[in-house]
């Protein structure tokens, strides 16, 4: 009889670099290239370009420590790197900040109707993309888990457009945006996440892989 395999446990401040590097790297590049006057349209600009080239190169690098470290690419970054790519490509050709920020209600609203369609079928679609962190949680767990977050994307993306109509390039608060990525989906997303940790321990997720749980959330950058 052929000795079970084990399954790649990602560490998990790895595993949290890989989810949220290259917003930070965004961030960070953005803040040290944009004006004091964000007034100054082409110094604004050259800055938001220069943060979205920082987002894609990590977005990038992020995919490859995923490959080389845990041997395998979860379909959700899959998916987040290449839409990243994608708006962060139309950001850099238009010179427009807009795509950059769309970048985010687009990924949520395919992660909430992916997850919730799953859900409406019985079908827990969540499963097949975190098992790795959740092992030993029941069926009943993972329905509950992927209809959750099909919810909140919903809600992540609503709240996406609110900020982008609020604070956004024309009226020159695109930093005020970038900000709230950081001090405000970051800290929502692991609230949300620590909030299902009873939940996931009442349908089979051991103590140990609770901790492991948090930091294995979909991304949410």
């Amino acid at each position: 009889m052929t000795a079970p395999v084990d399954k790649p446990h990602p560490a998990t401040w790895l595993n949290f670099a890989v989810d949220y590097g290259p917003v930070v790297a965004f961030f960070v590049v953005y803040r040290i290239a944009a004006p004091a006057d964000h007034q100054q349209s082409l110094a604004e600009v050259a800055a938001v370009i220069k943060g979205t080239l920082a987002f894609m190169a990590s977005a990038v690098a992020a995919l490859a420590i995923s490959l080389m470290k845990f041997r395998r690419v979860s379909p959700m970054l899959w998916m987040s790197t290449a839409l990243i790519l994608f708006f962060g490509g139309l950001t850099v050709f238009f010179h427009d900040g807009v795509w950059i920020q769309l970048k985010p209600t687009v990924i949520y609203l395919m992660f909430a109707v992916a997850l919730l369609g799953g859900w409406l079928r019985r079908r827990a679609l969540l499963k097949a993309l975190l098992e790795t962190a959740f092992e030993g949680l029941d069926d009943a767990g993972w329905m509950i888990l992927s209809r959750n977050w099909g919810f909140y994307f919903l809600f992540l993306a609503a709240l996406n457009e609110v900020l982008r109509h609020y604070f956004n390039f024309q009226n020159h608060n695109f930093g005020l945006w970038l900000q709230a990525k950081l001090y405000l989906f970051l800290p929502l997303s692991f609230l949300f996440t620590f909030a299902h940790v009873p939940m996931l321990m009442r349908h089979g997720l051991g103590t140990e892989a609770a901790g492991e749980a948090i930091a294995s959330e979909p991304p949410t950058a």
